[in-house]
């Protein structure tokens, strides 16, 4: 046991696509937030950085100066952002790490995200909408 792990540690590069394979939503809060709780159902602003596991940058709404606004729990995004928004409040910002399963699968994206990708965002929620 303790030699596979050993190799599991020394080529990360060769098992990486399988660890993935069974990883789930992962959330680290990077700080909270004091204002109105995200619910499902609320339309919810934000901000965003998403990135590959490499390091690329795919999309930002920092770049843009343009904030995104969406219904929660809903379906009208990935399913890692409809549950990692849960229960964050204004003013928090958050790391999601989203397996492919509760982002686009098997589908590749826009010729910048490949299929079967992880993805890594870096979330704010500015506003909660009554």
């Amino acid at each position: 046991m303790q030699a596979a792990l050993q190799c599991l540690l020394c080529y990360p590069c060769i098992f990486q696509p399988l660890l993935e394979q069974n990883m789930s939503l992962i959330i680290e809060d990077v700080q909270e937030g004091t204002g109105k709780i995200a619910e499902k159902g609320k339309d919810i602003t934000v901000h965003y950085t998403g990135y590959l596991t490499d390091g690329t940058k795919f999309d930002s709404s920092l770049d843009r100066r343009q904030p995104l606004t969406i219904t929660l729990g809903v379906g009208q995004v990935i399913r890692g952002w409809d549950e990692g928004f849960g229960g964050m409040k204004e003013g928090g910002k958050r790391k999601l790490t989203i397996p492919p399963e509760m982002g686009y699968g098997s589908r590749a994206v826009g010729g910048v995200i490949p299929a079967n990708s992880t993805l890594i965002f870096e979330v704010e929620l500015l506003r909660v909408h009554d």
